[in-house]
């Protein structure tokens, strides 16, 4: 019995031993874009509370990328667009438009400081309503039944089931994307089977060349991927960043940040600015015109601390417009108000 008792305590002094302390972290979940918590070996937890991507040094945090070979990581963008315009008799039009464009990125290797990335573009959809009526063009759904809807889904669906090549280095600085000839060939393809004459299928694929190639993407994915200046920030820094909203250059749309936290896995970001009210005015004889506008911005922005990939982005944006005609003695005014929301890798819609 004393033998049986020794190896009955034995064994339960070996299970205590063997059983590993854990500890919740949270985390990106590669597969949804959202943040969860999960149990993880709490030496692992160390590890990754030692040197994350996200970390700090004297109290300033600088932002790099920790990606695992093998893991996808989500990057969907969704904007929704809510347009009034009301007309000098004080009659308002409404208008909602709506897009997604999903994709993610999957690690297929990494060389020292540099990923390579396979960019999979997986889906696009959108949405316009007006006069209660709503036209959808989805790449998961059939082709539309509407004429004037069967091109742009044509031209989406050949843009999507495709897959990029990306190289970025560690700071989020991407190195190359190629791939694209590949996407220009099958969207030409797809237009032909709707357009026989071959300017304007050249037209189609010269258009699309323009909006859809490196550099765009290359801006595209630097603004939403780094947004932490390389020499750091503390918790509480602002900083700006202006770009052009005009091609002349002469507008401006400031973005104002601010470090607000970083704490249980997450770096999150304030976001406001915009363009401030500008005034334009034409005179011909008595008649004066004038345009005024302006933007406002505000949200938010979330990183994965271990990681460095975004998680979150909610920003509204308020574009107002007014056209006045005067004569002097009267006035007629035509606003527009645009309520709009920019999302990335939403939690929901």
């Amino acid at each position: 019995m004393k033998n049986i008792a020794a190896l009955m305590l034995i064994s339960s002094i070996a299970l205590v031993s063997c059983k590993k302390e854990t500890t919740k972290i949270t985390k990106v979940d590669p597969k949804t874009g959202k943040t969860i918590t999960v149990e993880v070996p709490a030496d692992s937890a160390a590890k990754v509370a030692e040197n994350p991507a996200i970390k700090d040094s004297a109290g300033i945090y600088t932002q790099t990328f920790k990606l695992e070979k093998g893991k996808t990581y989500p990057l969907t963008t969704y904007q929704r667009d809510v347009k009034t315009m009301t007309d000098p008799a004080g009659k308002s039009i409404n208008g909602t438009s709506e897009s997604t464009d999903e994709m993610t990125f999957t690690v297929n290797d990494i060389k020292g400081n540099v990923y390579d990335l396979t960019l999979n573009l997986i889906a696009k959809r959108n949405s316009q309503t007006a006069d209660g009526k709503t036209l959808v063009v989805d790449t998961k759904q059939p082709i539309p039944k509407q004429d004037d809807l069967k091109m742009i889904w044509n031209i989406n669906r050949a843009l999507t089931g495709n897959k990029l090549n990306m190289k970025m280095d560690n700071k989020g600085n991407v190195i190359s994307i190629t791939g694209f000839d590949a996407v220009y060939t099958k969207v030409a393809n797809a237009v032909g089977t709707l357009v026989k004459d071959a300017n304007q299928k050249a037209s189609v694929v010269a258009s699309l060349k323009e909006s859809f190639n490196e550099k765009v993407l290359k801006d595209q994915f630097s603004k939403n991927l780094t947004i932490m200046p390389k020499k750091g920030v503390k918790v509480g820094d602002k900083w700006t960043h202006a770009e052009n909203a005009d091609p002349s250059g002469q507008i401006k749309v400031t973005s104002n940040y601010v470090l607000k936290s970083v704490g249980n896995g997450i770096a999150e970001i304030s976001v406001t600015g915009g363009i401030p009210k500008k005034t334009e005015k034409k005179a011909q004889g008595p008649i004066t015109h004038s345009m005024s506008s302006e933007l406002e911005q505000n949200g938010t922005i979330k990183f994965d601390q271990s990681t460095g990939w975004i998680t979150n982005q909610n920003i509204d944006v308020k574009t107002t417009q007014i056209e006045t005609i005067s004569d002097g003695k009267q006035s007629q005014s035509m606003k527009s108000i645009s309520n709009s929301t920019v999302m990335v890798n939403p939690s929901s819609k």
